[in-house]
């Protein structure tokens, strides 16, 4: 469980990094950038030690699997909650092929 929290941890520092600056478009790119740049430091930090960790008790497949899901998961809040979007059905749907890939990815 630490490597999935590590991950989530991570995920939500990245978010921030790629999508925060969305609310501040009057801002001159040079510095979403820098900023950004600062934010992915923090999560390099978080991702790096839980791939280490995770690595060997999960392939590195899988921790790819289980990052991509923790990354939409992560995403869909994040769009909610600080976007304002809305979540509609084909939301559900790509999320429900994702868990056919982890089906996949953590078959026997």
């Amino acid at each position: 469980m630490p490597t999935v929290a590590l991950l989530i941890a991570s995920n939500v520092f990245m978010t921030f990094a790629w999508y925060g600056h969305l609310k501040f478009t009057s801002q001159p790119l040079w510095k979403v950038v820098l900023v950004s740049w600062g934010i992915a430091f923090f999560e390099y930090c978080l991702m790096v030690p839980a791939n280490r960790m995770g690595f060997g008790q999960f392939s590195a497949g899988q921790l790819k699997t289980i990052q991509e899901v923790v990354t939409l998961l992560v995403f869909a809040a994040f769009s909610v909650l600080y976007l304002g979007e809305a979540l509609r059905w084909n939301h559900l749907g790509a999320f429900c092929c994702l868990v056919g890939a982890v089906w996949f990815m953590f078959r026997g």
